[in-house]
């Protein structure tokens, strides 16, 4: 009796996603980044105490950071330590990825943003994307498509 030493996949591995990212801007490239965090924040994520809602990363000597990620602490966290949660916390990326990240951050019209926290194995890591930001015209759009996909899968099912 042979033990099967790949776990079975329970579900969706996200611990946030940041919804109003894909509002405001049009998402070009992923990129999945480590990040530095201390105990109490990785207990805290475990709990889902995190929102990426005004979170973007900074670029500057060779390194990125995420900035305004506010990761809540547990009552429970320890009391010799001070928990700031919306401390800088540094991403872990490649020095080509931070290069690419750098030459087109530069360019017209594009930043850098946080769209989602998730687990890989044991580690926590973080999707960042370049992105350019939509006018009105096209949040209108994409409402107005978004409304009327939901009610095209409406008339299907009642045939």
């Amino acid at each position: 009796m042979a033990k099967s030493s790949k776990k079975s996949k329970k579900g969706d591995s996200s611990i946030v996603i940041n919804k109003k990212a894909r509002h405001d801007y049009h998402i070009d490239q992923p990129f999945e980044a480590g990040i530095s965090l201390a105990g109490w924040e990785v207990k805290s994520l475990r709990q889902g105490k995190v929102q990426l809602v005004d979170s973007y990363v900074l670029l500057k000597d060779g390194e990125a950071w995420l900035i305004g990620a506010q990761i809540t602490p547990l009552e429970t966290a320890s009391t010799h330590v001070i928990a700031d949660p919306r401390r800088d916390r540094k991403l872990l990326l490649h020095r080509k990825e931070l290069a690419k990240l750098f030459s087109t951050t530069q360019q017209e019209g594009f930043t850098c943003i946080a769209t989602k926290l998730y687990w890989k194995k044991h580690l926590i890591k973080c999707q960042i994307a370049l992105a350019r930001g939509k006018k009105e015209f096209d949040k209108r759009a994409a409402t107005k498509q978004r409304e009327w996909n939901i009610e095209k899968q409406r008339i299907m099912r009642r045939g």
